[in-house]
């Protein structure tokens, strides 16, 4: 948690196989985190609590913001090929208990850019001049799907005090001398930029940056909180029935 502050897990996930993910994730809790679920091949149904129903598909995004609570459910549907990831992002302090939201990020939204042998895929923050609709509300995350073409380098300037890293969906990446094959996440320490080069065969990867909270994380299942007395009460809250907070509404925004 500290090593890649403020991101806290990636789910990532690539079947052909419907047995793999038909038993999908059933009704959950979330609570003081966003979770960012990004798929590049698939279809998976989500419902909550409060009512709200749709589907992510192919090259959609859904930035969820679990804020002061929200019960949910998603379920993979069968598919020629289950592809993507889910990113948590740890919400600040002040924003543990902000109300819950939904941006929902259309494949036509997120800006694509050709250069040099590579397609970036801008699914949040900016990529050099070019800024995604989606910035992230309350942690301004740098979001990137590249496509690298076999034996291109790719280079990207990069804040020297955010956390940087990247996972390989797919090939491989030479880095610093070593090669990463796919299915790696290769954490980067500070510095001004980052620089990769594809191996023989095409590369395809996500690019993450963002700020550091440098705050305390209680962490339990899918709520996350500042102290032990926080998780305790959330917890007491779902015990009791008093987890979604009354008067506070999820707001859906469409990118």
């Amino acid at each position: 948690m500290k090593d890649f502050d403020p991101f806290l897990m990636l789910d990532a996930f690539d079947s052909r196989n419907p047995g793999d993910y038909a038993a999908g994730f059933p009704w959950h809790p979330h609570r003081g985190i966003e979770t960012v679920t990004y798929l590049i091949a698939g279809n998976i149904e989500h419902k909550d609590s409060l009512g709200n129903t749709g589907n992510i598909r192919d090259g959609s995004c859904q930035w969820m913001t679990a804020g002061c609570g929200i019960l949910h459910q998603e379920m993979p549907l069968p598919s020629p090929r289950m592809f993507g990831t889910q990113l948590w992002i740890n919400l600040p302090r002040e924003h543990k208990m902000t109300a819950p939201a939904y941006n929902d990020i259309s494949p036509e939204a997120i800006v694509k850019v050709r250069e040099n042998g590579a397609v970036v895929h801008v699914i949040s923050g900016h990529y050099k001049e070019l800024q995604a609709p989606m910035q992230g509300h309350f942690v301004k995350a740098v979001y990137l799907d590249v496509e690298l073409e076999p034996e291109k380098e790719w280079s990207l300037a990069s804040p020297s005090d955010h956390t940087v890293f990247l996972y390989i969906l797919q090939g491989s990446l030479r880095i610093g001398g070593n090669t990463y094959a796919a299915k790696r996440a290769v954490l980067f320490t500070p510095g001004d930029s980052v620089s990769v080069t594809a191996g023989k065969d095409a590369a395809r990867f996500l690019y993450f940056s963002a700020k550091p909270l440098h705050e305390p994380v209680a962490w339990s299942g899918s709520i996350v909180m500042n102290t032990r007395e926080e998780l305790k009460q959330a917890f007491s809250e779902l015990d009791k029935g008093t987890f979604i907070q009354e008067g506070r509404k999820i707001s859906e925004i469409h990118l």
